[in-house]
């Protein structure tokens, strides 16, 4: 059985290890191939989010490992506090499964009780999968960020895509 719950600084290494997987795939989901982080800078963080009410990390367990995370984080300027921004990676064989869909729908929850009206998040215009994840749970395209990271160096582009929640004016 899958659950979701907030991520714990004893995921660390779990974690550390599923981005450093998805990192090296051919499809190129994450910005980074090489190491995510390292596990003792991923339990610093993991504790840090853990009192923070502006952020949240959730993981997906099963069989008592980590098999997804979901990363949230609110904007911090005041002007755009309404705003989070979401990251999601899921492992291989869990993908196409109901999982993007799952952390999906955490993301909503977390955003409902943080009074966030806005969900963001980057995705890479050749990740047709998760794009059209996002495009049937809501999401809108609201534009291309040219050049937006250096993925090994290169600039490469992003497609901004946003769900509000609340009233957009």
């Amino acid at each position: 059985m899958i659950t979701i719950r907030p991520a714990e600084p004893g995921d660390a290494q779990a974690l550390v290890e599923l981005a450093s997987t998805i990192g090296r795939e051919e499809g190129s989901w994450l910005l980074t191939t090489e190491e995510w982080r390292n596990i003792a800078d991923e339990r610093r963080y993991l504790r840090a989010v853990r009192r923070h009410p502006d952020a949240a990390v959730f993981v997906a367990v099963e069989d008592g490992g980590p098999i997804a995370r979901l990363s949230l984080s609110r904007d911090v300027h005041p002007a755009s506090r309404h705003v989070a921004d979401l990251g999601i990676m899921v492992a291989e064989n869990h993908r196409r499964r109901g999982m993007g869909r799952a952390l999906l729908d955490q993301a909503v929850a977390w955003a409902a009780s943080a009074g966030v009206q806005k969900l963001e998040l980057h995705v890479f215009p050749w990740n047709e999968p998760a794009i059209a994840l996002y495009d049937a749970y809501g999401f809108q395209r609201e534009g291309v960020r040219r050049g937006q990271y250096l993925r090994n160096g290169c600039p490469v582009d992003a497609i901004l895509m946003a769900l509000w929640l609340g009233e957009a004016s």
